[in-house]
């Protein structure tokens, strides 16, 4: 168990803790405005980030190193996300008295398609913070667009992201307060993955599982790799799935492509991965 979820957790899966889901936001002065700058400003925070990470990718390795981990320090505090499966989102929903389709900072910082894929999730109603957060992504007055959903239509959409490749994602508002679900990959435009994966600065930590594979009832047919998000499954000289566990961030999207259901997720530790801070 990391020390994360000992910390915020006491000692279980920390977003599966009730605790973790704050009722009092409307009255958390610090969590309202943070949200709302955060929205607010998102486009030009990120043009930002990407000028400064183009130039770190060319500096020397011990600025890189150095400004990464004081950086994924100050992450860590604020806001930061890891996959999470379709199954243990609906455990998330469990705690929600509300549920909010979202538009998409990340879509909309990359000029995509809005398709309404994030869902604010809180126990107390936030539509106030959420208008005014998102004035400038909707038309006109009329706040409709933020459209409420049940916790049926909230796994609806999930599973459609799921058909699509898309992961599922928990995040924070100044941690351990979760107060959404997102549903990206690369090609949607994600930030946090861009970050992680191509700049090399966590945004996005680990999972706390790992694709399985049985190798007796993999086909081999490949459809595992063309879905997995991470590109971490391959298939090997025998034609057989085989997962890479340090590449894996243990969303489980992997599983709803394979027909002969060789796939499953497994805790993390069991698959003897190192296992930090939040998960990874």
């Amino acid at each position: 168990m990391c020390e994360f979820c000992v910390q915020h957790g006491d000692g279980r899966t920390w977003y599966l803790e009730a605790a973790n889901y704050a009722a009092d936001l409307s009255r958390d002065l610090e969590r309202r405005e943070y949200m709302i700058d955060f929205v607010r400003g998102f486009d030009t925070r990120m043009r930002r980030n990407v000028k400064l990470l183009d130039a770190l990718a060319v500096a020397p390795r011990p600025v890189r190193a150095a400004f990464h981990s004081i950086a994924g320090k100050r992450q860590m505090l604020d806001h930061f996300g890891q996959p999470v499966p379709l199954e243990e989102c609906a455990r998330i929903f469990d705690f929600a008295t509300s549920i909010v389709q979202l538009p998409c900072v990340c879509r909309h910082f990359a000029g995509m398609p809005e398709q309404g894929y994030c869902l604010a999730v809180t126990v107390t109603p936030i539509d106030d913070v959420l208008s005014e957060a998102f004035a400038d992504y909707l038309q006109g007055p009329d706040v409709s667009t933020l459209q409420k959903l049940s916790r049926t239509e909230a796994l609806g959409v999930l599973e459609r992201a799921e058909r699509e490749g898309l992961m599922h994602s928990v995040w924070t508002f100044k941690t351990p307060f979760i107060a959404a679900i997102c549903n990206c990959d690369l090609a949607s435009g994600c930030m946090a993955m861009k970050t992680t994966l191509e700049w090399g600065h966590r945004t996005m930590w680990h999972g706390e599982y790992v694709a399985a594979v049985d190798e007796t009832a993999c086909s081999g047919c490949g459809a595992c790799v063309e879905r997995c998000p991470f590109s971490a499954v391959v298939l090997d000289a025998r034609e057989v799935a085989v997962v890479d566990p340090l590449a894996c961030f243990g969303c489980g999207i992997c599983r709803s492509a394979c027909g002969m259901e060789a796939l499953a997720l497994v805790d993390r530790p069991d698959a003897a991965v190192p296992v930090t801070a939040a998960g990874e």
